[in-house]
Order: structure tokens, then C-alpha cells, then sequence
């Protein structure tokens, strides 16, 4: 492939029909989706699921090929250093019309162990959600193994599950481990590991898409489940065109920036890509050769190399993303 200048990428969305899925991704987010278009995968390196860009002089062009070619000018030389080839990071719009499967993900010993692979921490920030909306966030008592396996056997799993109200604008963190599912009526953007890796643990009784009953990990997921209690709810206060720390971990940082006038970006933690998903407003990146558009539910990846930039923007709210 002929090496050219890289500028700020879009990439078509992967869209995955869910029996769980509903309309507010097309509807809301402008999706070219169905009725149970469940998520829409913005940016993947996942196998089989490798996001394209949508437009400009690399259009049609694989993520793989824009890693194998620009190396650290794309995602950073620390980055690079430590993920060679391999995108760290999955981003996705999830739309949930009805409760998704109780779940949890392996951590990356267990996932590396069991299907060389990472695992999975994720984090949530919810762009709408219907009256009484909830999610699914670990348990509302003490248990372990053995208690667990009881409660599993005698079918009462809702019984010990914590549920949590939720409202546009919350954020959460899902570290490896912790049962969790997005119920019903909840839009959310979702930042996580590179991992398609999940155990299901309770399905609520229904039948997929195609009819049949999804299968359950319950052996798999005995191991992995953590049943320490932790608050998943990040707790931050907005403050106007300055970045906001919503979650620091070892796999991402996310900063919140809501915006009502331009925002400089120069030689910000250049050792890594930068990604900027838009859950409300509209705003143009522009940089020295170029400007490019981000509306809602729109997500793009900022090379590395690129350093110095303005967000132009009014009534917009980002997440800003990048590898510590």
C-alpha cells in the first residue's frame, strides 16, 4: 500500500443484529440499521470484525493494513511498543430494547489461558435511557463459590443481582469479573479491551434470533467471577471546555469534554491515538491540512502523529480516549 499523509479517520460501523437489540441506533445514532440492531461497533480490531475507513484518500482500507503500514505514527510508540500490531481497544453503541444476558468477562491470565486472548475491562457512559432504566452491576449480597452455585442451582440468580437506575450522562467501569447486563431501554457507548471474550451466566429464558437458546458459560465462569462488592458508578462533575476525568486504568484513559467554544489540543499524551466518540452536539476536528466532522453517535480515531489540532464546537459533548 502506498504510504500517505495520515489525517483524522472515520471507519463504517459493523452493525450486529441482537435479539435484545431495537431502532434507537438508526433512529437516534443514524445507523443503517434494522429493528434489532443491537451494536454498532465504531472502531475493532476484533478477527473477522476488523473496522474500514469510511472516507478520504485510505477509504476501504482495513484498520490491520493502516497498523501494518504507519506502525507508532498511527497509534504511538508507546502503544505500538507494547501491542505491536494488535488495535488494544473495541469502541461500540449499544442500544438495549430488552435486557441483555447476565454475563461477566474473564480477566487477561484467564482469557490469555483459555483462548489466547485478552480479557475484557470495559467502561460504560450512557447517552439515553427510558424511564426506570437499570443496569445489572454485580450482586446485592456477600457470596463465593459455593453460595453462588446454590442460588445458580435453585434458579432464584435475579434474587442476588444488584440493580441500579440509571440517567443519561452516568458512567460506569466493569473491571473482569463483576457480573453485569445493560437493561432494557438503555443507549450506552462502550470502551473495552480487544476481546469478543464473554461467559453467560443466566439468559433471562428466551431464545435467540434464530430460535434456539444461547448457551450458558457456568462452569467457565465459576472461576472467573469476582465476588468482591465494588461501585462500578463513576462519580465526577462536569466543568465547562475542560477535560474531565471520568476512568484511569491500565488499558484506557477516558476524559469527558463539554464543549461550548473551540478546544486546542497540542502534544496531549502523544505516545498514543487519540479517539473521540460524540454522545451529544456536533463538532469539526480540524488540523493544519485538514477539517473533518463528528455528529453524534460518530466516533474517530486520531492518529498519533497528528499533535496539534482544534475541536471546533458548540452545545458538544466528547469522550476522549487514549492509552496511558
Amino acid at each position: 500500500m502506498k504510504k500517505t499523509q495520515l489525517y483524522p479517520l472515520q471507519f463504517v460501523p459493523i452493525l450486529k443484529e441482537k435479539v435484545w437489540g431495537g431502532e434507537k441506533l438508526t433512529h437516534l445514532l443514524h445507523k443503517n440499521g434494522t429493528n434489532n440492531t443491537g451494536e454498532s461497533w465504531e472502531l475493532s480490531g476484533v478477527q473477522d470484525n476488523v473496522s474500514k475507513v469510511r472516507s478520504g484518500s485510505l477509504k476501504g482500507k482495513s484498520l490491520d493494513d493502516l497498523i501494518e503500514l504507519y506502525k507508532a505514527e498511527l497509534v504511538g510508540e508507546s502503544v505500538y511498543e507494547k501491542y505491536g500490531h494488535k488495535f488494544p481497544l473495541l469502541f461500540k453503541f449499544i442500544d438495549a430494547r430488552h435486557d441483555l444476558s447476565v454475563q461477566l468477562h474473564p480477566n487477561d491470565s484467564i482469557a490469555q489461558q483459555r483462548h489466547q486472548s485478552y480479557g475484557k475491562t470495559e467502561m460504560w457512559y450512557v447517552l439515553q435511557a427510558d424511564e426506570k432504566a437499570r443496569l445489572i452491576l454485580g450482586f446485592n449480597k456477600d457470596l463465593d463459590k459455593e453460595s453462588y452455585a446454590k442460588v445458580l442451582e435453585s434458579g432464584k440468580i435475579t434474587a442476588v443481582l444488584n440493580s441500579e437506575r440509571v440517567v443519561a450522562d452516568d458512567a460506569f467501569f466493569i473491571p473482569p469479573g463483576i457480573v453485569h447486563a445493560i437493561g432494557a431501554g438503555v443507549l450506552l457507548a462502550e470502551i473495552q479491551q480487544t476481546s469478543d471474550i464473554t461467559y453467560r451466566i443466566y439468559d433471562w429464558d428466551r431464545p435467540d434470533i434464530d430460535g434456539s437458546l444461547r448457551e450458558l458459560h457456568t462452569e467457565a465462569a465459576l472461576d472467573a467471577i469476582d465476588f468482591t462488592t465494588s461501585e462500578a458508578k463513576i462519580s465526577y462533575q462536569d466543568t465547562l471546555n475542560k477535560r474531565v476525568l471520568l476512568k484511569d486504568c491500565p488499558y484506557f484513559v477516558t476524559h469527558k469534554l463539554k464543549l461550548d467554544t473551540d478546544f486546542k489540543v497540542e502534544n496531549f499524551h502523544n505516545e498514543s491515538f487519540k479517539t473521540y466518540m460524540c454522545t451529544e452536539g456536533a463538532a469539526i476536528f480540524e488540523t493544519r491540512d485538514c477539517e473533518v466532522s463528528l455528529e453524534r453517535g460518530q466516533t474517530l480515531l486520531m492518529p498519533a502523529s497528528l499533535n496539534a489540532y482544534v475541536i471546533k464546537a458548540k452545545n458538544t459533548t466528547l469522550l476522549e480516549i487514549y492509552i496511558p
